[in-house]
């Protein structure tokens, strides 16, 4: 699995968990999803994402969007 793949793969899965604490816990978790999405769209732009930084670190195969 590539970079990219990973990164698309924990956002989803971060984007899922917030909405399911919003629902059952409080409607404050819903900033998290606003984060995640926040960061998804500055990395559209400008091409850092944290993430994928640490993920190139442990060594993981790095695809078209994250080099």
């Amino acid at each position: 699995m590539t970079i990219d793949r990973m990164v698309f793969a924990f956002a989803g899965m971060f984007i899922l968990l917030s909405v399911l604490l919003s629902h059952l816990h409080s409607p404050n978790w819903l900033w998290f999803t606003v984060f995640v999405g926040a960061n998804l769209l500055q990395s559209a732009f400008s091409g850092f994402c944290p993430l994928a930084i640490i993920l190139k670190r442990f060594g993981v195969k790095a695809g078209c969007a994250f080099n």
